[in-house]
């Protein structure tokens, strides 16, 4: 059974205004305001720079260059090469040049537009073309395959070959990033961070100030947003705020203006995606070919792990028997991209899923019956990267959905609306999704807890998970209540600290419950174990005979109040604080080979997306939504049924809305709401089913349950084929797939049908 659904333990405080972010936190006395000057240029030699105006502007109390800083230039996640400061040179529009700390925020925004500065502009690579023709990558191309592609391919009875593009997306949280930097006594530094990784900001500080890790302590109790976009970019925020900390001895705040934040700041990796498949009469997959190149800015960030798992999820519910993937990280002077929900995955998966769209409409097929006919199954349980796929429930999810959602029917009723009707056209499809989870960096895998039960048996408890509002922390909440068998509300949840849990992953990959809630599980449980040998001890019964119920706790013929016993054990010299840890078992990848085991398990789910478009504007409008995930023994299902409505939602918006528009010198035009299109309630579905596939997990994770951070946003591929299909149904004489790319704004539905109604 199901565990209750609690709500969010932040719940009644956002709905209040009560909840505090750091931006909210009190301003002390003396207080500096932040703000960067940035680059105007794509790639250039900083070849002077003059600062007297910003430096004599109203507010302004110090300005700082690579220069000041103390020690390490570099707020990158591993290769050393996303620097504070530029230094000599700049790598793309919106880098950050100089620093202003200033009385107040718009004092410092203004004060930054004064500074002048000299370029001599070098060559900029601004698009994935570009990049290719200069052979311009971050490291060198990767290749993972099975079989013989090349000769299997040539044996096939057919073939096809295409090319789209998918577009970047903005991770637009709601809470921008935001950094406040206190000084300590004895060179200390003291950090409220919007971060998804404290440890990393933690360690970043530290070599920038050149003091210890254990010098700089970094906080987080809620973020109003994240997505990945504050899983490595929050560390430059923090970095600057300690080190106008660290150089004034004044507290400093650095909250980001939002369009500064959407230029400064890395985006999902925009691919284009080429592929030769080929086939038989029946739709099955013999061959596939298929080519990934991302554009990945100008730094490494985390791009190699990102174009990773794409070429990992290039396969998703389907068994290749022959298979080349060949994965392009290309270097750009634009932002660095970074980690987004999916980290990769969606675009490999909207490859393969594009594929099976292009193979059905060649054979004239329902693109469903093509992907059922390549379903992994027994004796077809291999991945291209030659791991087995051994919980593999996608058949029956698709075949329960393809039944509940009545495809079938719809499928027939919506090829006869289109057949009268002149001008809107609809769209239906179903599409799985098969998804990885862990960290496919195996070392990342691990995490610590620390539980606290005081003496009126009140618990407390610190993990180095972070809360984004995905709901980690009630999760993790319930998880320890229900090993003392208390209320939830006698478990008080506190900020993530990195001087109570240190060195801890970053809240990403989908794993902050799985990694975290097995940290505190495995802390409550030392504890529970010493209170019940204390029990038997003073009651005289065996350890066996005590229990932990709802009711109190039961040793032998006595019976107390969890807090009774508590108060005796305490008494009785019992520890009752308890670290805990956790690294997930059986994983290995050999990254030269591309082979091995990267994920613990996989969460599935499905999606049937009806649409409909508007011939002669090119809008469209998803009508209804049927969705049925498999997040295994669920945690807390309100709390899983909302991740998988609002991750289906973003990708919706990432396949439709949320254009990213550059221009020709590297300047990001689509930097505000103004410009920037996310969805609203007005794009929410008119009708949306969401259910939770009853099952459980086949691994030993805490209580079965499986992981629903990211698997639902690919969810959302299914409007993307449905809009395929409505623009296809124009010629449905046509045995070809309409040149749709997304995301598919009404521009780009218009150009596709103008494309696929010509001879």
């Amino acid at each position: 059974m199901a565990k209750p659904s609690h709500p969010h333990d932040s719940a009644r405080l956002h709905v209040s205004g009560m909840a505090r972010y750091a931006d909210d936190s009190a301003e002390p006395a003396g207080m500096l305001h932040l703000a960067f000057g940035q680059s105007s240029e794509a790639h250039a030699r900083l070849a002077a720079m003059n600062l007297d105006a910003v430096r004599a502007a109203p507010g302004v109390v110090a300005v700082f260059t690579a220069a000041d800083i103390p020690g390490a230039n570099d707020v990158s996640p591993g290769a050393g090469d996303d620097r504070l400061l530029a230094d000599g040179e700049v790598l793309h529009v919106g880098q950050a040049v100089f620093l202003v700390a200033a009385t107040s925020q718009t004092a410092a925004r203004r004060a930054a537009r004064l500074g002048r500065i000299d370029y001599e502009p070098l060559p900029a690579l601004l698009t994935i073309e570009a990049a290719q023709a200069a052979g311009s990558l971050i490291e060198p191309t990767q290749r993972m395959a099975r079989g013989d592609a090349d000769a299997e391919l040539a044996a096939a009875p057919l073939s096809l070959t295409g090319e789209f593009d998918i577009g970047g997306q903005d991770h637009f949280y709601l809470e921008g990033q935001v950094a406040v930097a206190t000084p300590g006594e004895d060179g200390q530094m003291h950090i409220l961070s919007s971060t998804q990784h404290p440890s990393e900001v933690q360690h970043l500080v530290a070599h920038m100030l050149q003091r210890s890790s254990a010098d700089v302590t970094v906080e987080v109790r809620r973020m109003g947003g994240a997505f990945g976009g504050k899983e490595t970019q929050a560390a430059l925020f923090a970095a600057a705020a300690a080190l106008v900390a660290h150089r004034t001895g004044r507290p400093a705040k650095f909250r980001g203006d939002r369009d500064d934040d959407m230029a400064m700041t890395g985006k999902r990796h925009a691919f284009r995606i080429g592929y030769d498949v080929g086939f038989d009469a029946e739709g099955h997959v013999l061959a596939l070919k298929l080519r990934l190149a991302s554009r990945c800015g100008a730094t490494v960030d985390l791009s190699p792990a990102i174009n990773d798992r794409a070429m990992f999820h290039a396969d998703n519910c389907y068994y290749l028997p022959a298979i080349e993937i060949v994965s392009e990280r290309l270097k750009t002077n634009t932002v660095s991209d970074t980690a987004f929900r999916g980290f990769g995955g969606p675009q490999g998966m909207i490859a393969i899923e594009r594929i099976i769209d292009d193979v059905a409409a060649h054979l004239g097929l329902d693109p469903l019956d093509v992907r059922t006919a390549n379903l992994y199954g027994p004796g077809r349980d291999i991945t291209p990267y030659d791991m087995t796929i051994a919980d593999n429930v996608a058949p029956q999810i698709i075949a329960r959905l393809r039944a509940d959602a009545r495809y079938d029917e719809r499928s027939e009723e919506i090829a006869a609306f289109n057949a009268a009707s002149p001008i809107i056209k609809k769209g239906i499809a179903l599409t799985p999704v098969k998804f990885g989870i862990s960290f496919t960096t195996t070392h990342l895998n691990q995490a610590g807890a620390l539980v606290l039960v005081y003496a009126d048996g009140s618990i407390q408890i610190n993990h180095g998970g972070t809360e984004m509002g995905q709901g980690l922390y009630i999760k993790v909440a319930q998880v320890v209540a229900d090993v003392f068998a208390v209320p939830i509300d006698q478990v008080r949840i506190t900020a993530t600290r990195t001087d109570k849990v240190p060195n801890t992953s970053a809240t990403a990959a989908s794993s902050g419950a799985d990694l975290n809630g097995m940290a505190a599980y495995n802390a409550a449980m030392t504890i529970r174990a010493r209170l019940t040998d204390f029990a038997a001890r003073t009651f005289g019964c065996l350890t066996d005979e005590v229990h932990f119920t709802p009711d109190g706790v039961v040793a032998g013929r006595e019976s107390l109040s969890f807090g009774q016993l508590c108060r005796k054990a305490h008494i009785g010299r019992i520890s009752l604080a308890s670290t805990g840890y956790y690294a997930t078992p059986d994983i290995a990848y050999d990254r030269a080979a591309h082979k091995g085991r990267p994920f613990y398990y996989f969460a599935y789910g499905a999606a049937v997306s009806e649409v409909a478009i508007d011939l002669l504007t090119g809008e469209h409008k998803v009508l209804a939504v049927d969705i049925l995930h498999d997040v295994g023994k669920s945690l807390n299902p309100l709390i899983d049924l909302g991740q998988i409505e609002g991750g289906f939602l973003q990708g919706q918006g990432w396949l439709t809305t949320e254009e990213l528009v550059f221009d020709d010198k590297g300047r990001l035009l689509t930097h505000s709401p103004a410009t920037y299109k996310i969805p609203t309630a007005s794009d929410r579905p008119l009708r949306m089913t969401i259910s939770l596939w009853n099952g459980e997990n086949v691994q030993p994770t805490i209580n079965r349950s499986k992981a629903v951070g990211e698997p639902p946003f690919m969810l959302a591929i299914s409007v993307f084929s449905a809009l395929t299909r409505a623009v296809a149904s124009v010629a449905p004489h046509k045995r070809a797939l309409p040149a749709l790319s997304a995301p598919a704004t009404p521009e780009r539905i218009l150009w596709a049908l103008r494309d696929h109604r010509a001879p």
